[in-house]
């Protein structure tokens, strides 16, 4: 593959976003943006394997101390975990995950969409929707920026609804409908479909050949509370109660960049999900670059001006701040 020209493209790109973007490019070079989306696959088998090692560790923490403390531990770290593959899956829809494009849609669904009964290929067009109108009425996710504030009774409500499974099961029915309930009229849906099947009975074996079957119960209870939970406070974080919620030309504004503590980066924003904003200025940097290119801009006086939190406590907080 011509990673030289693969750069140019993933480059170009970003032309969508730019007219709303121009001033902070004044701010950095062609060279820096190019070493930014420069991937370094080494770094995202990293994160791949970090996150599949925390999973099986979760497992394998109730398999040897099986009591109900160990099991909501599993829950928790799962669940995040989870939202971690999600986030592989996003990275993977930029085409920001792996430099071979094959290698990259396959990780993408293997190692993290399928997993958790989503798929790339119908992730990726909603996606680019969201980014290319970002803050506008035509924006896929509005929904999630809309409601809030809300009250604090409400905001329990929600938190409820996702920790008893009740958020969880209107996801697993739209993931059948989106997969299982087209297998015979569409393609995408009968491929995802079978890779979601594939996915789950591998992990299901590989649980009962190490002699704890019953543990795939917990994969699926995170996916259907835990894992719905932490993805509700991702998305308030990321484009809810910003100065310039619902202004597509405002992008230093529009979304949120969150400086997370560590424990926040590992229960609520793994993969760097918590460096929003940045990902939108540039979308096809793979995430571990995300940190340095916050650092940069911040550096040149960018983030003066930008959408910046200090915790995910203090943003739920206004979330809940109305009587």
């Amino acid at each position: 593959m011509n990673i030289g020209m693969s750069l140019e493209k993933r480059m170009s790109n970003q032309t969508h976003v730019e007219n709303a973007a121009t001033r902070w490019r004044e701010h950095v070079t062609r060279e820096e943006i190019r070493e930014l989306l420069t991937p370094r696959d080494y770094r995202s088998w990293l994160s791949i394997a970090f996150n599949w090692t925390l999973i099986f560790g979760s497992f394998a923490l109730v398999a040897a101390w099986p009591n109900p403390l160990s099991i909501i531990v599993a829950v928790v770290v799962i669940g995040a975990r989870q939202l971690s593959c999600a986030a592989i899956m996003h990275d993977a829809a930029h085409r920001a995950l792996l430099s071979d494009r094959k290698w990259n849609d396959w990780a993408g669904n293997w190692l993290a969409a399928y997993p958790v009964w989503s798929d790339t290929d119908r992730y990726r067009p909603y996606h680019m929707e969201h980014h290319r109108r970002t803050g506008s009425s035509e924006d896929p996710d509005l929904g999630l920026v809309k409601p809030f504030p809300i009250t604090t009774k409400s905001l329990w409500r929600k938190v409820w609804r996702d920790l008893s499974g009740q958020t969880g099961w209107k996801f697993a029915k739209a993931s059948w409908r989106r997969s299982f309930a087209l297998w015979k009229s569409d393609p995408l849906a009968r491929r995802a479909a079978r890779g979601v099947l594939v996915a789950n009975l591998v992990l299901l074996a590989i649980l009962a050949l190490s002699g704890y079957p019953e543990l795939y119960v917990l994969w699926v209870i995170a996916w259907l509370t835990t894992y719905t939970l932490v993805t509700r406070i991702r998305a308030i974080a990321e484009h809810a109660m910003t100065p310039a919620a619902f202004d597509p030309d405002a992008p230093l504004n529009n979304t949120r960049t969150v400086l997370a503590r560590w424990w926040e980066r590992l229960l609520v924003a793994p993969n760097f999900l918590n460096y929003h904003l940045e990902h939108h200025l540039l979308m096809t940097v793979p995430h571990y670059n995300l940190p340095r290119m916050h650092a940069l801009l911040a550096e040149r006086g960018v983030m003066d001006s930008a959408c910046i939190e200090r915790s995910y406590w203090r943003i739920l907080s206004r979330a809940s701040s109305l009587r």
